[in-house]
């Protein structure tokens, strides 16, 4: 297993791209050949690492950060191609929207001995978040896609005589959710060992909050902080920041900390356990809440008034260390960082994240300014939440243009490779370049727009923008900066 000084020890570079942004043939890229070719395109270039976003199963906004299951994969990046080859799906059944259970049908009816008893273990070894998903996921559908809270009250409240005679009814649909699972897990430990042995890293990312229709709420109420029947009387977010003047509203139920910490963190390290299985370096996405949340009233309309509530960072991340030893962690530091966050990521050595986006201020403390960024630390020129390079410095103020081009000693014609220079040359060990901005790409091509629901998460890029000049001048870049 790959560790902190294992990975931390060289100069290394990488590209932030989702498994949906990939060119393929459905209308969202998927773990089909067309990863196995970006995999390709990061080894002839130098880069080392392949950071994507979470792969939860999301619901219908598409939100990588909203998901069904802590755990689930989703299913939308099953390669149906990679199906036909394993022999599951016939070929003329490729556009078939249930092509999903038409391979499990297939794999029923021809798979082999061995075949059967890899899914045998697979289930086995998942069952402890499985079991909950699969039955989860059967009454959401039963019931028109409503979350738990609306569910029948049996259902809703997993009454046990409820439980156990759906599971002796619909023995077949349970296990063809199961088999989805087991396909979608195969097919990314195959592509995530395809990417190690060309010398690239996996480098995931872990929304700190599940969704409140998640399996995870459903399944074990007592982790979160609920009413009795169920409703939340707070919920997750941040205060107003550089991303938005009314904060940010997320809607996620809050952890009942006791509890877990009463249980060991066992809903954690199960967690983790899941994501090491997946990656070999995992964010954790807005790690500020592992020292002390925002606490937003149901009642209120948005995050503007909340309130910031403890949380035992120390004591879970003492836990996850002792269980699973020094791993490649990589704490998401972004917003009102405190001097205590500062301290908890310290204490466990995590690197943050320094953003040449927020830099440029008139504070030369500004965290962000490349001056002030020290080797331990994972150096973007944006995330998936910024627009994209090019985007933000059309949109700067001239005032800000000057204090940029200032900087830098650029004009708007070198962006955003400019910037792009600027991340490698950093002294942080790892740089990490979002698709967009190695592509030149302008605002409309952002992944995503905090505080909105619609038009994220969708956006794809073609192999016709990536040219062999554009790939020679980035293995150059990173040669130039000791990062191949």
């Amino acid at each position: 297993m790959n560790n902190q000084a294992t990975i931390f020890n060289q100069r290394r570079a990488g590209i932030l791209a989702h498994i949906t942004s990939l060119p393929g043939p459905q209308t969202a890229g998927d773990l089909g050949q067309d990863a196995y070719s970006f995999i390709d395109f990061l080894n002839k270039t130098g880069f080392t690492v392949w950071q994507t976003l979470p792969l939860g199963m999301p619901h219908g906004d598409g939100s990588p950060y909203q998901c069904m299951s802590a755990h689930a994969g989703n299913t939308a990046l099953i390669s149906r191609n990679k199906l036909v080859i394993a022999g599951w799906l016939e070929a003329r059944q490729l556009l078939e929207e249930n092509f999903l259970d038409l391979a499990y049908a297939g794999f029923i009816a021809k798979a082999n001995e061995q075949q059967q008893q890899e899914f045998t273990e697979f289930c086995d070894q998942q069952a402890g978040w499985l079991d909950d998903f699969a039955l989860y996921l059967f009454w959401k559908n039963s019931f028109a896609g409503q979350g738990w809270i609306d569910w029948p009250e049996p259902y809703r409240d997993r009454d046990s005589v409820a439980l156990k005679t759906a599971i002796a009814t619909n023995t077949t649909a349970l296990t063809r959710i199961k088999f989805q699972q087991f396909i979608f897990f195969q097919q990314w430990l195959e592509l995530r060992a395809y990417a190690n042995q060309q010398g690239v890293l996996l480098f995931g990312d872990i929304p700190i909050f599940v969704a409140y229709d998640s399996a995870d709420v459903w399944a074990d109420r007592d982790n979160f902080k609920l009413n009795a029947d169920g409703s939340m009387p707070v919920v997750a977010g941040v205060p107003p920041d550089y991303f938005s003047e009314t904060g940010q509203r997320w809607g996620n139920p809050h952890f009942n900390w006791p509890h877990m910490e009463s249980q060991g963190f066992a809903w954690w390290l199960q967690r983790i356990e899941t994501q090491l299985l997946l990656f070999d370096i995992v964010r954790i996405d807005h790690f500020r809440g592992f020292e002390a949340a925002w606490e937003v009233p149901t009642s209120e309309d948005t995050a503007i008034n909340g309130a910031w509530v403890k949380a035992p960072g120390q004591q879970l991340l003492k836990k996850i260390q002792q269980h699973f030893g020094d791993i490649a962690l990589v704490a998401e530091d972004l917003g009102v960082i405190t001097p205590e966050v500062e301290a908890l990521r310290d204490d466990f050595g995590l690197p943050g994240m320094k953003i040449l986006q927020f830099g440029f201020s008139e504070d030369p403390e500004n965290p962000h300014e490349p001056h002030n960024c020290s080797q331990h630390n994972v150096m973007y020129t944006g995330t998936h939440d910024n627009d994209t390079t090019l985007g933000w410095y059309q949109q700067l103020s001239t005032e800000q243009k000057q204090r940029v081009d200032s900087y830098l000693g650029s004009t708007e014609k070198d962006m955003p490779d400019v910037l792009i220079n600027w991340a490698l040359a950093s002294v942080a060990k790892m740089a990490i370049l979002p698709m967009q901005d190695v592509l030149v790409l302008d605002g409309e091509h952002r992944m995503n727009v905090p505080g909105t629901i619609e038009g994220n998460w969708v956006w794809r890029f073609s192999w016709g923008q990536l040219t062999e000049h554009r790939i020679e001048y980035l293995r150059k870049r990173l040669a130039l900066y000791g990062r191949l």
